[in-house]
């Protein structure tokens, strides 16, 4: 991947149908390094799907994604998922592993994908969990935590390991007003070491937010992606 180079590219992707449904439109997307595309996106199954689509996970029956360069669908399967380990992703479904306790679930992820010190990693995510409203990693169950706090302990996995792609599913939802100012300083301090950065949205209250400095603002409907040219 060149320094000129999009973090992500999406070119006349067009996702694979169910059968007896009409073709889904072709999607064109450029994310580059330093970027953030706010999404106005909502239907929470196109959220999911949108997210799966630039990680790499929903079939195409045209066109290509890549990810630093690199087309998802020409990959072998271990180095794809090894690649997914530079996304850190906000989920709009539930994904915890309910028999692991939610700090584990935060650590899971990187001590999959790196050879990090668990203490070291341990203490970078007790500084993430505080910065997003947390007293510390939470020690209990994803069934034993609020709706918000699982949310800010979803931003907590997602911003861990200074991933290159952050794809965040609708993270704030009903909890703007406590959730929505550290995220953002969170975004910055990412984009400022040259991360790319989707967010999908259902909330009025940050897409009309002026402080979320989105570089493309972009609406995903039925017809595809529209809406992409980039903000002011």
């Amino acid at each position: 991947m060149d320094a000129g180079d999009p973090i992500l590219a999406l070119a006349a992707s067009r996702p694979l149908s169910e059968p007896g449904e009409p073709p889904q439109p072709a999607i064109e997307l450029r994310v580059m390094a330093g970027e953030l595309a706010l999404v106005d996106a909502r239907h929470a199954t196109q959220v999911a799907w949108f997210g799966d689509l630039c990680c790499g996970l929903a079939p195409l029956a045209s066109g290509s994604v890549r990810f630093l360069g690199r087309d998802w669908s020409k990959l072998p399967h271990t180095y794809a998922a090894a690649l997914r380990g530079r996304i850190g992703r906000v989920f709009s479904t539930r994904s915890w592993i309910g028999h692991l306790d939610v700090a584990t679930n935060i650590l899971l992820p990187q001590l999959h994908h790196t050879r990090e010190e668990l203490g070291e990693l341990r203490q970078r995510a007790t500084s993430l969990a505080c910065a997003f409203g947390l007293p510390g990693l939470p020690l209990v169950r994803a069934s034993e935590l609020s709706e918000g706090d699982l949310a800010r302990a979803a931003c907590v996995r997602a911003f861990l390991g200074d991933p290159l792609l952050l794809v965040l599913e609708s993270p704030v939802q009903g909890r703007y007003a406590t959730l929505v100012p550290p995220l953002l300083d969170a975004l910055a301090r990412a984009r400022d070491r040259g991360a790319a950065a989707i967010w999908l949205t259902r909330s009025d209250l940050v897409w009309h937010n002026p402080s979320v400095s989105a570089t493309h603002r972009l609406r995903l409907d039925d017809r595809g992606v529209l809406g992409t040219g980039r903000a002011a």
